[in-house]
């Protein structure tokens, strides 16, 4: 059954959290700038700007003039956004964000979808464990790329587009691996790693020189990874315990990962940040999404050497994302029929770079259609 979804407002919890953010203790710092993590006086500044400025109340009915609905599939809870372009013949596309985004990053690129030539219908679905999906209760009990097809199916979209950015991207690849029958085309934002065969062709310098900086960037950069994939309950009650904890830990991933020169409010009004945390503060789901890299990394089976994506492959690769696949090494995972280096973009193209995502969704589904 799929029902139409409003975000609750509760103004008990509204209060703690302004009593919660009039209490913080604060750690000590003895430098002034992000090269040790989030830096004070930014955190310190957004802290009173979330207390004494940031209106929830206001944002809920803005942001529940957006088209949520919430759907039953294989026993859990899925909350998605369902925007209709209202053109005959328009494309369903499925699209899928990662962490620690929410569907808010989605309300730039949506419009340019909806209209244009290909038209989109687009499902945008928040995980299991994220937001307003409900939480799994066991160890990877539910796997994305399973339940979002069955989603399409009850929406009556028989084939569709599918397109990620981060852990939507694994998922896009999975589904393709998985109904590629259903699949008109896969975009993706990064490839998804695989095992070389012993038979492969040996490296390109160009690969070469993407897994060290992989390898560089796991180093510098991958420090919540390492603990959200192994002890991920251990920083979960922190966070779940304090909002300013999920503002230090969030608010610097989209800092570092976005193409914003160091300043994160030149691509992210504070007000959209905070509606980010806020979904994740009053859904109590903080510790549940970062679970999910535990189950992604330990749980859920690993592609396989002779895993090949055939449906028709888009890779939009953004300068000031994680890090740049070249495109032979998108070509061992999937049918490549578009590879692209943007201008500018980060982490979150949908938000900071909509007109370019768009366009290159676009150019693909062409392609798929020729």
């Amino acid at each position: 059954m799929i029902l139409p979804f409003r975000i609750p407002y509760d103004e008990t919890q509204a209060k703690d959290l302004v009593r919660r953010l009039d209490m913080v203790r604060w750690a000590d710092a003895v430098i002034a700038d992000w090269s040790q993590g989030t830096e004070a006086c930014f955190l310190k500044e957004l802290i009173a700007f979330w207390k004494e400025d940031y209106d929830w109340s206001a944002r809920v009915e803005q942001l529940n003039l957006l088209p949520h609905y919430r759907a039953n599939v294989d026993g859990s809870g899925i909350h998605f956004l369902h925007f209709r372009s209202g053109h005959t013949g328009a494309v369903p596309l499925l699209l899928m964000n990662g962490w620690p985004s929410s569907f808010v990053e989605y309300q730039r690129i949506a419009p340019l979808l909806t209209s244009g030539s290909p038209a989109f219908d687009i499902v945008i679905p928040t995980m299991p464990g994220f937001g307003f999906s409900d939480r799994p209760t066991e160890p990877y009990q539910f796997e994305p790329a399973n339940l979002y097809p069955k989603l399409m199916t009850m929406l009556g979209y028989r084939r569709f587009v599918v397109a990620g950015t981060d852990i939507g991207s694994g998922t896009a690849t999975r589904i393709g691996l998985q109904v590629p029958e259903r699949v008109i085309a896969v975009h993706v934002s990064a490839v998804a790693p695989k095992p070389r065969a012993d038979n492969a062709p040996p490296l390109t310098q160009a690969e070469r020189d993407y897994d060290a900086r992989l390898a560089l960037w796991q180093r510098d950069e991958g420090g919540y990874q390492a603990i959200q994939s192994s002890r991920p309950q251990t920083l979960a009650f922190a966070l779940a315990d304090s909002p300013v904890g999920i503002a230090s830990w969030i608010v610097e991933k989209f800092r570092a990962w976005s193409d914003c020169g160091g300043d994160v409010l030149s691509a992210w009004p504070v007000e959209t940040l905070i509606d980010t945390l806020m979904i994740y503060w009053t859904t109590n789901t903080i510790g549940s999404s970062i679970r999910y890299y535990y189950d992604a990394t330990r749980l859920r089976p690993v592609l396989g050497t002779g895993d090949f994506v055939t449906p028709p492959t888009g890779v939009a690769m953004w300068p000031h994302d994680i890090a740049l696949a070249p495109r032979e090494a998108a070509a061992r995972v999937y049918n490549v029929q578009r590879y692209n280096v943007a201008s500018k973009g980060g982490h979150f193209p949908a938000w900071e770079v909509p007109e370019l995502y768009a366009e290159d969704i676009r150019a693909l589904a062409r392609i798929a259609f020729a």
